[in-house]
C-alpha cells in the first residue's frame, strides 16, 4: 500500500446476459492505476454485477475487458487474486454478530492460508502473529477506522457500528490483503451528506495511495471516472410486454463465481460454464488460459476458521 500498485482497468462494449436479459451492456471504460472509478446508477441498474464482473467474480457475456492487463473472462481467477471486496451485500457481508477484532483476525488468517508463501508459513508462530498485526495496523489506518474511537473498542459488534465506521470496518478488510484493485458496493447508501463527503474522501486517499478503486453510487463525484450503468436492456426479439429483468439479482444467480460465503467475506469461486449455465469449473489457471487446479478454497477456509472458533 506504500507503493503505486493498482490496476488499470479498460472495457469496451462489455456486456452481462442474465436468463431472463441483460443486466448490463455496451460499457466502456479507460481507467489508469490508481483511478477512483465510480460506477454510477441506479438501484437494479447492473451497478452490482458490473462491479462483480469487473473482479473476476463474475462471467460477462461480450464485449472485452482487461485488469491489469488480464482478459477477462480469460484470466477471471488471476483477476481475483489481485482484487479485493469490500462491503457488497449478499457477497461480503459483515456478521452482524462478530466483533471487529474477531472479523480483522479471522481474515488475517484466511489471508494467510490462501496467499502465503510455505516459508511464511513456517515461520516462528511470534513472526507470523507479528506480520498478521502489522497488516491489520495497515489497513485500518489506511481505511481510517480508529478501534479507540469505537463504544467497546475492539470488542464492538458490528451490529453496534455507525454506517459509516461498518463501511471503514469493510475496507480494512479487503484492505488486509493488499489488493491492486478494491470493489467496494452501495457507497453512498444511507449516508448523510457529511458521511458521504467522508466516504468519497476515504476512497480517494486509497486511490492517492495507489489502489486502483471501484465504487458503486446513485451519483459520482466530479474528480472520479465515471462509468454509468443505465439498466436492463431488452433483446430485439422480445416482445413489448416481456417481464422486467431483476438486473443485478439475476445477474449475480447466474454465475457461482459471485462466491459461496464463509461469513467472513472470502469467496469460494467457480470459473467457468457449460452453454446450459451449468457449472464445470476449477478455480486457477495456466498462463495459457486453460484452468489446472483443483479448487482448494473451501478446506483452507475451514481450517483458518477451525483456528477462530467458527468452524
Amino acid at each position: 500500500m506504500d507503493s503505486p500498485r493498482g490496476a488499470a482497468v479498460a472495457a469496451e462494449g462489455f456486456g452481462l446476459k442474465g436468463p431472463r436479459g441483460w443486466a448490463f451492456r455496451s460499457v466502456d471504460i479507460d481507467a489508469a492505476p490508481g483511478a477512483l472509478v465510480a460506477i454510477e446508477g441506479s438501484s437494479g441498474s447492473g451497478r452490482t454485477s458490473l462491479l462483480l464482473a469487473l473482479t473476476g467474480r463474475m462471467r460477462p457475456s461480450e464485449g472485452r475487458a482487461e485488469v491489469a492487463g488480464l482478459e477477462l473472462p480469460r484470466r477471471m481467477a488471476a483477476v481475483r487474486r489481485i482484487s479485493a471486496l469490500g462491503p457488497v451485500p449478499g457477497v461480503s457481508d459483515l456478521d452482524p454478530a462478530l466483533t471487529v477484532a474477531e472479523h480483522l483476525r479471522e481474515r488475517a488468517l484466511l489471508q494467510r492460508r490462501f496467499d502465503g508463501s510455505l516459508r511464511a508459513l513456517l515461520r516462528p508462530r511470534a513472526e507470523r502473529s507479528a506480520a498478521a498485526r502489522e497488516r491489520i495496523e495497515k489497513a485500518l489506518s489506511a481505511a481510517g477506522l480508529d478501534l479507540a474511537a469505537l463504544p467497546k473498542r475492539d470488542r464492538t459488534s458490528v451490529r453496534d457500528l455507525e454506517r459509516l465506521e461498518e463501511l471503514r470496518l469493510s475496507v480494512a478488510l479487503a484492505l488486509i490483503a493488499e489488493p491492486r484493485l478494491l470493489a467496494v458496493d452501495d457507497t453512498d447508501l444511507k449516508l448523510s451528506d457529511a458521511d458521504r463527503a467522508t466516504a468519497w474522501a476515504l476512497l480517494r486517499s486509497i486511490a492517492d495511495s495507489g489502489t486502483t478503486v471501484l465504487a458503486v453510487c446513485s451519483q459520482a463525484p466530479e474528480d472520479a471516472v465515471a462509468v454509468r450503468t443505465t439498466g436492463a436492456v431488452r433483446d430485439e426479439d422480445e416482445g413489448p410486454d416481456a417481464a422486467p429483468v431483476d438486473t443485478d439479482r439475476d445477474a449475480l444467480d447466474t454465475d457461482a463465481g459471485a462466491g459461496t460465503k464463509s461469513g467472513t467475506g472470502t469467496d469460494s469461486h467457480t470459473d467457468t460454464e457449460t452453454e446450459t449455465g451449468t457449472d464445470t469449473h476449477t478455480d486457477t489457471e495456466t498462463e495459457t488460459g486453460t484452468r489446472s487446479e483443483e479448487n482448494t478454497y473451501e478446506e483452507g477456509a475451514a481450517d483458518a476458521l477451525a483456528e477462530t472458533g467458527r468452524a
